[in-house]
């Protein structure tokens, strides 16, 4: 885990840019237990930054991170999950100050698999599914949710594979369906797909249900994910787009570098998000 003195330097750091980038110095502060704040947005876990983890592993590293939301995945909680599991997992995550949000991402590939999904989130008692959803099978999604009254938002995966790799290729998929079918807007490999994560952001506001969270070390296929603030994209200005669409979601960090042994990452990632967060809301004041 980072230490202190390393998580200081990261947050007077950001207080620094924050004096020198007026733009970026907008009120409001990510919401944390205990103190008001003006932000919308939650900071939150993806739960396939612990898949090497047991539950119990990643709800100490959540706690020792400050981090409240997990997005659940079924290595944590199993599909076929009874009621009186599913319960007694609400517990556990409520007894380390941790809220699940939703559930995935999930991939879809048959409509048995989707009829599943979305009987697994109602289960769980979750709004939101993230998904990964065969083309074809988008109408009958749509009428998925309806039936639930439930958000279903699909992951771009970059240029890893054909299937929805940007956030444009989701929103020109989705965008004649119910408006509760939107995005799980994954930053990190919309950068690496070539687009601009920030504008996107922006364009694409009204159906981002969901934010992976991640900076990484090229706008290209061969880029990596890596510590938040070390980095391509601007998180600063990431940030302050978030405010001006008044997004209202979790931004949950989705940390896929050293995944045996992240807590270092994933200290020093919510140091600098939070970091900017504040530095850029006591931009407002003299710093």
């Amino acid at each position: 885990m980072t230490s202190r003195r390393s998580f200081l330097k990261n947050t007077s750091g950001c207080m620094a840019l924050a004096s020198i980038s007026p733009g970026i110095a907008q009120a409001g502060a990510p919401e944390t237990r205990g103190s008001a704040t003006d932000d919308l947005f939650k900071l939150g876990m993806a739960g396939f930054s612990f898949v090497n983890f047991k539950l119990d592993q990643a709800l100490e590293m959540m706690k020792k991170t400050d981090v409240h939301y997990l997005c659940i995945k079924d290595f944590h909680l199993p599909y076929a999950s009874t009621a009186d599991e599913i319960k007694a997992f609400h517990e556990k995550l409520k007894q380390s100050g941790v809220t699940g949000y939703a559930v995935g991402p999930i991939y879809m590939k048959t409509k048995q698999d989707i009829d599943n999904g979305f009987d697994y989130a109602k289960r769980v008692g979750v709004n939101l599914i993230v998904g990964i959803p065969n083309l074809e099978d988008l109408p009958y999604i749509d009428t998925k949710v309806k039936e639930y009254n439930m958000r279903y938002a699909i992951h771009n995966h970059g240029p890893d594979i054909k299937l929805f790799p940007s956030a444009t290729s989701v929103y020109t998929a989705v965008k004649d369906l119910d408006a509760r079918i939107g995005l799980c807007f994954d930053m990190g490999h919309d950068k690496r797909y070539g687009d601009d994560p920030i504008a996107d952001l922006e364009k694409y506001a009204k159906r981002i249900f969901d934010i992976h969270l991640k900076n990484v070390t090229a706008a290209s296929k061969e880029g990596t994910t890596c510590e938040l603030g070390r980095g391509v994209i601007d998180i600063p200005a990431f940030v302050a787009m978030l405010r001006k669409v008044k997004y209202d979601g979790s931004c949950s960090l989705e940390y896929e570098k050293d995944m045996k042994d992240p807590l270092a990452g994933i200290a020093e990632s919510v140091g600098y998000f939070k970091g900017v967060c504040d530095a850029s809301r006591s931009g407002k004041r003299k710093v």
